[in-house]
């Protein structure tokens, strides 16, 4: 559970300014599945059966590869071919928890990452409604769902860089805030840290287990890393969480380079395809299913599809932070 630091921070139901919704020439509003909401806000609709994977294509260069049509790509789930029922590649928007270490050692460092979390919010969608979660030992909801740069920008502001570093119980608490209170059916997780968790609840595999339900995020992961003690198991650890998510995990040298990093992030973010289908074998509540999507096309030689690598059927999967 969230808990909250100052008064709670209502959710802004004002319409962001402008619609900048891309479109393609394929498809047309309604194979897109975007409608609006009483309040202008885009919401993607989708059958209550249907698995909806956003995946990034990248080429042999590291080059995103955004002119695919629906024939170039497989899904596989649990090793058999699916049937793919929807698709499209608009800029849709996303529910998006920005996620930021607030321990001790992170004092020095977060007027450079502040500014990169905003300028990732300017570089996203216009439409994308976002919060912002402060941790330390304990994980703080500084600002519910808004699009109000200078709200988020307020609420990054609240530094009280002390304490522990519970990375893994504000994920899953971040994780659960989308669940629960996300208008957009698109979620991501971006996520900032210096250090190795040290004071969860939770471990890495149940914060995992927690990502990986039926809808849940991609994480995208920022680790700060080079002064820490245990380098490599904190890497590791945020390596995994992004990888079995659909995010990545970067690893910058030096602070300077995060900002330029936030926004290849939102570029990642805003050029991702939509594809969805429905599991030729039944759902059973619980159980994991395995994830492989591959992309094959005329001029080009490898291409690298990323997405989630499987998730947890039904709503629920245990959790001591659910209880």
């Amino acid at each position: 559970m969230l808990g909250r630091a100052q008064e709670p921070a209502k959710q802004d139901q004002s319409k962001p300014p402008g619609n900048e919704q891309s479109s393609s020439e394929s498809q047309d509003k309604d194979n897109q599945g975007q409608t609006p909401d009483s309040q202008g806000v885009f919401v993607f609709r989708k059958d209550v059966d249907e698995v909806m994977l956003h995946a990034t294509v990248v080429d042999d260069k590291q080059h995103i590869i955004t002119n695919l049509d629906r024939t170039a790509f497989t899904v596989f789930e649990d090793g058999k071919p699916q049937n793919i029922i929807s698709f499209h590649h608009v800029d849709i928007p996303v529910a998006m928890g920005i996620v930021i270490d607030n321990s001790g050692s992170m004092r020095e460092k977060r007027s450079k990452v502040n500014q990169a979390a905003l300028n990732l919010v300017r570089s996203s969608n216009p439409r994308d409604e976002v919060f912002i979660v402060n941790f330390n030992d304990e994980q703080y909801l500084d600002q519910d769902f808004t699009h109000d740069l200078l709200k988020l920008k307020e609420a990054l502001e609240k530094i009280d860089a002390r304490g522990g570093t519970a990375l893994y119980d504000a994920v899953v608490a971040s994780a659960d805030h989308l669940k629960q209170n996300a208008r957009l059916e698109k979620k991501v997780i971006f996520l900032v840290t210096d250090g190795e968790d040290n004071a969860s609840s939770e471990t890495l595999e149940q914060a995992i287990k927690q990502l990986q339900l039926e809808g849940g995020p991609s994480v995208y992961a920022i680790g700060i890393l080079g002064d820490e003690d245990h380098p490599k198991r904190a890497k590791k650890a945020l390596q995994i969480i992004a990888e079995r998510t659909g995010g990545i995990a970067f690893f910058p040298k030096t602070l300077d380079e995060v900002d330029s990093i936030s926004r290849t992030i939102a570029n990642d973010i805003r050029n991702q395809y939509a594809i969805g289908y429905k599991p030729l074998s039944p759902k059973k509540a619980g159980e994991f299913r395995q994830i492989r999507v591959e992309a094959k096309a005329k001029g080009h030689s490898k291409l690298v599809v990323r997405t989630k690598s499987g998730y947890y059927a039904g709503a629920e999967a245990a959790s001591s932070s659910s209880k």
